[in-house]
C-alpha cells in the first residue's frame, strides 16, 4: 500500500518556529516530527511515500532525501504556493499513489498507532475510506463524526475525534480536478451515502498544532 504524508500546510499556530521550517520538520527529542511517522511506516512494512509540499517545499528534499536512510522510497509532490489544502493535495498526487487505496497520515501529529494493522487492510464492500478516530483531545471536545456499527456518522452523540489517519480509494476523489480543495465536504459526501468506516484507537495521540503542544511532545519524549 502507497502513502501521503500531508506536509504542505504553513503552520501558523506555530509560529514563529514555522517561519523558517515547515511544521513536520521540526525537530521533537531527537528526531524531526515527521520521521517518527516515517520511521513507523517502515517499521510496519509501508516503504512507498509521497510528500505532498508547498511551504518552503525545498526543505523536504534537503532534510530527508529520497528516503534510503529509512529504508523507504519517498517521492515528493510539489504544490503551488499556498498549498491545495487537504483534498486538493490528495488529489494532486494521485497519479503517484496508483490506482488502490492508499494510506493518508498528516505530517504534524505524532502516535503510536501500529501501522501494520493497515498494510494489509481490506476495505468493506462498496467503502470509499477508512477513518482512525481518537478520544476527543481538549482542543477538539466536541469531536468531528461518529461511529456506529463500525460506519460513520454525523450523529451528535458520541463523537470522537478524527486522527489524521485514514486509507481512501482513489474512487473518493474521481473526475476531480486539481483545485484548492478541504477533505470535509467529500467525507460528508460519503457519509450521506455510508461509504466509510471509523476505529476508534485509545493509544497515544497528539496534534502537533501549537508551540505548546509540541513543548508537551518534547517533554514526553524525554521522559
Amino acid at each position: 500500500m502507497n502513502v501521503i504524508i500531508l506536509s504542505a500546510g504553513r503552520g501558523e499556530r506555530l509560529r514563529p518556529l514555522t517561519d523558517h521550517s515547515p511544521k513536520p520538520l521540526l525537530q521533537a527529542g531527537n528526531k524531526r516530527l515527521i520521521e517518527y511517522t516515517i520511521d513507523a511506516l517502515v517499521k510496519a512494512g509501508l516503504n512507498n511515500i509521497v510528500i505532498n509540499t508547498a511551504y518552503l517545499a525545498e526543505q523536504f528534499p534537503q532534510k530527508l532525501g529520497d528516503g534510503k536512510r529509512y529504508n523507504a522510497t519517498i517521492t515528493y509532490s510539489d504544490e503551488q504556493a499556498g498549498g491545495l489544502e487537504t483534498a486538493g493535495g490528495i488529489i494532486n498526487a494521485l497519479t503517484l499513489l496508483g490506482n488502490e487505496p492508499f494510506l493518508v497520515v498528516n505530517g504534524d501529529i505524532w502516535t503510536d498507532y501500529p501501522f501494520e494493522q493497515l498494510h494489509n487492510f481490506k476495505l468493506a464492500q462498496g467503502s470509499l475510506g477508512h477513518l482512525v478516530f481518537v478520544t476527543n483531545p481538549e482542543h477538539n471536545l466536541t469531536g468531528d463524526f461518529s461511529i456506529s456499527s463500525g460506519v460513520i456518522s454525523t450523529d451528535d452523540s458520541n463523537k470522537l475525534t478524527y486522527s489524521g489517519i485514514a486509507i481512501f480509494h482513489p474512487a473518493l476523489f474521481s473526475d476531480l480536478e486539481v483545485q484548492r480543495l478541504a477533505l470535509k465536504p467529500l467525507l460528508l459526501e460519503a457519509i450521506a451515502k455510508q461509504q466509510l468506516t471509523g476505529e476508534h484507537y485509545r493509544g497515544e495521540w497528539s496534534d502537533i498544532g501549537t508551540v505548546e503542544r509540541l513543548q508537551q511532545l518534547i517533554n514526553q519524549l524525554e521522559r
